[in-house]
């Protein structure tokens, strides 16, 4: 029986290797010819993303108005910066204590890069661990009252990669309509089902809970400190009240808010007088304040023990740069050394608020800390004032339809505590007559 099997392997092997050497070298097997397939799908210029981008530029080139996005900053951006060899008045900068060019932030960030070198060359948890990562999320802990915190090299990130890791298809995120673009993408790669409720409104969350608890396994609401395009703050009181009643995690997104709410900069909670305990997840940024880039995560150990082993931006990415830690660590200690810089921010922005009301603008539901918008209404307009601004020497952005609706599209002014009264003067008085001569 074996024999005649043999025999037959043999002579299929024997045909393969001649089949083989008929061949011309190089040629395959016949394919069929793919079908044709539209050009949207294969070119990037026909993507919808550049089409959008092409569309706005011409519509700008029409109008008139340049490209207000990449302005190219040739110094420091503080209360004043540099841009076309020119010295403007600065509002589109988040170093709202000025602290970005403190000669001791300085001077740390050099010293660590001495110490350290340029890159530690790895993720963390292989090694990357310098001494100085442990220091200044010790010192972010220790500000915040809780157990531990962990450190992330970039703030988006930070919550692209918590949220994606401690959610699943079981669970629910319940959010801010005006909630980062980070916390949706987060959300987004977890699986999780999520929903938004009415900008700060509790009873629009309690709603949602009330309908939606039971059915999901874990539920993570995400509110911000300090909201960016409105420069208005929740009611963290009434938000920590919700949660408990319905045994959720609470997640308070402070890339705004820490080092520049409360009368110590400490933040939503001094703001409200909240205990921070009673906040499960508090996120912030290293970027604003303190002088750095990055993100961070503060609450109780075994939250950041899990972050720290599992959380993929963590984890797979390399750790901190030490020239970037040493600053950050810096501008924490100074932020609590020399407090008249917080003092100072919050009597520049009350006076920004109440002369902007004074000369008949909107500025939304902003609480007049570090960040007031002006609504103007128009994104044309809006973009127009940027650059008829920029050309009396101020830089202020222009935020536009879709990052905001087209009723709602404004100027966003960044204070800085550097910033002056004649300064603010001369912003508002120019543009006052700017938006007259566009009415006219």
């Amino acid at each position: 029986m074996s024999q005649p099997r043999d025999a037959l392997k043999q002579r299929l092997l024997q045909e393969a290797r001649q089949r083989r050497q008929q061949r011309p070298e190089g040629d395959t097997a016949p394919k069929p010819a793919a079908s044709s397939v539209d050009e949207r799908f294969t070119r990037f210029d026909r993507h919808p993303g550049y089409q959008q981008l092409k569309m706005m530029r011409e519509g700008g080139k029409r109008l008139g108005i340049p490209d207000p996005f990449f302005k190219v900053h040739e110094s420091t951006a503080g209360a004043t910066t540099v841009i076309g060899g020119r010295e403007c008045i600065n509002f589109a900068s988040y170093n709202y204590l000025g602290l970005a060019h403190h000669p001791k932030v300085i001077q740390a960030g050099i010293e660590a890069l001495e110490r350290y070198g340029s890159s530690v060359s790895a993720s963390r948890p292989v090694s990357g661990e310098r001494p100085i990562h442990h220091e200044l999320e010790r010192a972010i802990a220790d500000t915040y009252a809780v157990e531990d915190a962990v450190v992330f090299v970039s703030g988006h990130a930070t919550n692209v990669s918590t949220l994606g890791y401690l959610l699943g298809p079981k669970d629910l995120l319940l959010h801010d309509e005006y909630i980062h673009n980070s916390t949706v993408v987060g959300t987004q790669l977890s699986g999780a089902r999520r929903m938004s409720f009415a900008h700060n409104d509790p009873a629009a969350l309690e709603a949602l809970l009330g309908r939606h608890r039971r059915q999901f396994e874990r539920v993570v609401v995400v509110i911000e400190g300090l909201y960016s395009m409105d420069g208005d703050a929740p009611d963290l009181k009434r938000f920590v009240e919700i949660k408990q009643r319905h045994q959720a995690w609470l997640m308070v997104d402070e890339a705004h808010s820490f080092a520049v709410m409360g009368d110590r900069g400490l933040g939503l909670r001094e703001y409200c007088d909240v205990p921070s305990g009673d906040v499960d997840i508090w996120m912030g940024t290293l970027s604003k304040t303190l002088s750095g880039c990055g993100g961070y995560i503060a609450g109780c150990r075994e939250l950041v023990e899990m972050l720290r082993y599992f959380a993929p931006g963590f984890l797979y990415s390399v750790g901190m740069p030490a020239q970037v830690a040493g600053p950050s660590l810096a501008a924490l200690q100074l932020m609590k050394d020399e407090p008249e810089r917080l003092k100072r921010l919050h009597d520049i922005s009350r006076y920004f608020l109440e002369q902007a009301r004074l000369k008949g603008f909107d500025i939304g539901e902003s609480i007049g800390v570090a960040v007031v918008p002006i609504i103007v209404g128009s994104s044309v307009l809006a973009a127009g004032l940027s650059d008829a601004l920029l050309k009396h020497d101020i830089n202020v952005q222009p935020i536009l339809h879709p990052a905001v609706p087209e009723k709602s599209a404004r100027l966003r002014f960044f204070l800085n505590c550097d910033h002056t009264r004649e300064q603010i003067d001369q912003t508002l008085d120019v543009l006052a007559t700017e938006w007259k001569a566009r009415a006219n």
